[in-house]
């Protein structure tokens, strides 16, 4: 994706001289990845908020996640099961109940419902409030903006613009933010809230704004508990009967 790092020096804000340490773009990419998610598993329990033009609604999420290899997730609303997705590097499956409906495939649809171009590394460092690229295969500026790390390429990208925000207390992700100006799409994931658990700087909400031309669609993930390195199982089978998906 993306090549090398640089040494280069941040530049400071004078609001926050006093307040932030004016520090290398190298070594925040270095803190950042100091503090990288370093467990097997998560086990998890999650409360979403979806809304977009046509509908708003709450649902509780199981979350369960096998570092780089799954995830996979179970949807209720007031204890009746709603969908099922199961997401591996190759492939994305999912099924909802209401309407009978599943897919089975590449990240196509993932990718058109939040405006771009996802894989699995991605959705996984989103779920973990990491950076959603290697920071580490391509060169960045440095500043100080509102008391927070700002990273961007030094080389731009004809076809999308993208911004990292680092916490200095703990070198986290506050926000990451991918622009394609062409197709007129963002999207924007904010981390309000980090919780030490078992050592472990985790996210405790999720802020995911998706805006395609004027459309918004908004996801707010709460975690309401989480555990590491259990054993999981993936549960997973497209009912018969059930009517695949078109992105067409």
């Amino acid at each position: 994706m993306l090549f090398a790092l640089t040494s280069c020096k941040s530049k400071k804000s004078l609001s926050d001289m006093d307040i932030i340490e004016n520090i290398s773009t190298k070594k925040i990419i270095s803190n950042h990845y100091d503090n990288n998610f370093n467990h097997k598993t998560v086990n998890a329990n999650l409360n979403a908020k979806y809304s977009d033009s046509k509908m708003s609604t709450s649902i509780n999420i199981k979350l369960r996640i096998e570092l780089d290899k799954t995830i996979w997730m179970s949807a209720t609303k007031l204890g009746f099961p709603l969908a099922k997705i199961k997401i591996t590097p190759d492939r994305v499956s999912y099924y909802e109940k209401l309407k009978g409906t599943y897919y089975d495939g590449d990240f196509s649809m993932l990718s058109k419902w939040l405006g771009t171009e996802l894989d699995y590394q991605k959705v996984q460092n989103i779920l973990l409030g990491q950076a959603v690229l290697n920071l580490r295969k391509e060169k960045y500026d440095s500043k100080i903006d509102h008391r927070l790390y700002q990273l961007s390429p030094k080389k731009e990208n004809v076809l999308f613009g993208i911004l990292f925000f680092m916490n200095p207390d703990n070198f986290k992700l506050n926000r990451q933010e991918i622009t394609n100006t062409e197709k007129q799409q963002l999207l924007s994931v904010s981390y309000a809230n980090y919780k030490n658990i078992k050592g472990e700087q985790f996210p405790e909400n999720i802020n995911i704004r998706a805006t395609d031309h004027q459309k918004l669609t908004t996801i707010n993930l709460e975690y309401r508990s989480v555990e590491f390195n259990e054993e999981l199982t993936f549960p997973f089978e497209i009912p018969n009967g059930y009517k695949e998906i078109s992105l067409k």
